[in-house]
């Protein structure tokens, strides 16, 4: 596992030293510390920030590259990321998955975190399998009239 400095991930990334940074000091990347307490960043995961960095903002599996543990799931809707905070409380256990620059939470069982081991930093897949979706304008969109001949009558 080679270790580069932080201005070199920065190059490598094609992002400002000072962006890098702040990831770093939130978290939004691992790094390994030096003795001197200086921040080393991996190929690995320089290789998961560049694969996040996709133009529609979602990793993607390459072709010939299956995720085998999800082989038999008939889910398609799979948003990969990585595993921003979790809080466990009695029997449930709330997970908030950065996908993107989007963070999205699911409420599961205590019992599946510890099964899956999940903690913050992890990769991790949230599989969208629902019956409705629902969709809003943000606050700062007007809604357009309608020309007059598509108006109903």
């Amino acid at each position: 596992m080679a270790l580069v400095t932080v201005r070199t991930a920065a190059e490598r990334l094609g992002v400002a030293y000072s962006t890098l940074k702040r990831w770093v000091h939130t978290g939004r990347v691992r790094t390994t510390r030096t003795e001197g307490g200086h921040h080393r960043v991996s190929d690995a995961e320089i290789d998961r920030l560049i694969t996040r960095q996709q133009p529609d903002g979602r990793s993607v599996v390459r072709a010939g590259e299956p995720d085998e543990s999800l082989e038999g799931l008939s889910a398609r809707n799979r948003l990969r990321g990585f595993v921003d905070e979790v809080r466990v409380d009695g029997l449930l256990a709330q997970v908030r998955l950065r996908v993107g620059d989007q963070s999205l939470t699911a409420v599961i069982t205590a019992d599946a975190v510890r099964a899956l081991k999940l903690r913050r930093g992890d990769d991790a897949i949230a599989i969208v399998k629902s019956t409705e979706v629902m969709i809003a304008r943000s606050g700062g969109q007007k809604a357009r009239a309608r020309p007059a001949s598509r108006r109903r009558r």
